[in-house]
């Protein structure tokens, strides 16, 4: 069998570090230099010949250069004769660019799928993409984790008899589902529209909510304006308390403290698939570690293992 070698960009190195220590394996160094021109060059400082390569850079700001040195870690992988390369990416932020929804208008997703594969990826190993079809824009095998059952188990403690799961927008309704079926709570979720500008209005809840104790689901936070105009809908129709989970703890321009600071909100939960702000210190913050999963799944794709059980809620 080949032997495992493993690498991580600039964007989120402990998220790979403490992957690593799952897998029992070295975290391969990797030199990013800049030229005096503004280019990038990249050099995997770790023999990579007929060997299993996995790079590990989730997509987040500055999204454009950290793509771009993924891109050149891919073709410096494939230039040194890796026997099979494999992007871990926890994060892929262009997910949300995934249909043609104005005229002349680009779709992000597929572009990106079709570099990563033209680089030189083999697979990709990612974690709740924002759009489910942005699987289908990729020409090689996709592993697509999520992250429901480290959720799941964070929130199995203490009564759940008046515990009920929302999903801010109907998109998100089904993985928000999933994630009561696990809890066995029930369910609902906002009827959201986006206007332009980026303005949100969620027109009504379907399901109940009214003295119950609220956990909203969302598959990432960037702005939080669509968590935070569904909880004044919350509070008129009664709710008891609130928790807002998700996967990808983005938290943009102070979104997490916007957040924090509502006064009914008694936590906020996410994983570590991106690296959180740098001023992101707030006591209502809770934050789960994804890396088992990701080691799992990693080292099941090297062992030639099924991954599909990890698919599972």
């Amino acid at each position: 069998m080949r032997d495992i070698t493993v690498f991580s960009g600039s964007a989120h190195p402990e998220l790979a570090a403490e992957i690593c220590a799952h897998l029992d394996t070295v975290l391969e160094p990797c030199q990013v230099r800049r030229f005096a021109n503004d280019c990038l060059e990249v050099q995997l400082q770790a023999n990579c010949r007929e060997r299993d390569v996995f790079l590990i850079q989730p997509l987040v700001p500055p999204v454009q250069e950290h793509l771009m040195e993924l891109l050149l870690m891919l073709n410096a992988a494939k230039g040194a004769s890796a026997g099979r390369i494999t992007v871990v990416m926890p994060h892929f932020a262009y997910a949300r660019s995934d249909k043609k929804d104005a005229p002349r208008i680009s779709i992000g997703g597929r572009l990106v799928a079709d570099l990563l594969a033209t680089a030189g990826a083999s697979r990709v190993l990612t974690m709740t993409l924002h759009a489910p079809q942005v699987h289908g824009f990729f020409s090689v095998p996709v592993d697509h984790l999520h992250a429901l059952r480290e959720l799941a188990t964070h929130f199995r403690g203490g009564d759940r008899s008046r515990l009920v799961v929302v999903s801010p927008d109907l998109g998100n309704a089904k993985e928000a589902a999933a994630f009561a079926r696990m809890l066995d709570v029930p369910v609902a979720a906002g009827a959201k529209q986006r206007f332009p500008n980026d303005v949100v209005r969620i027109s009504a809840i379907i399901g109940e909510v009214e003295g119950r104790d609220v956990i909203v689901l969302d598959d990432e936070i960037a702005k939080g304006t669509t968590v935070i105009e569904l909880l004044s809908h919350l509070r008129e129709r009664g709710a008891r308390s609130i928790r807002i989970a998700c996967t990808h703890g983005l938290f943009a321009d102070g979104a997490l403290e916007r957040l924090a600071a509502q006064p009914d909100v008694e936590e906020i939960v996410c994983t570590n698939t991106v690296p959180l702000p740098g001023d992101a210190k707030v006591a209502k913050l809770t934050v789960l570690s994804i890396a088992p999963a990701f080691a799992e799944a990693m080292r099941r794709i090297h062992n030639g293992e099924s991954v599909s059980a990890l698919f599972e809620p």
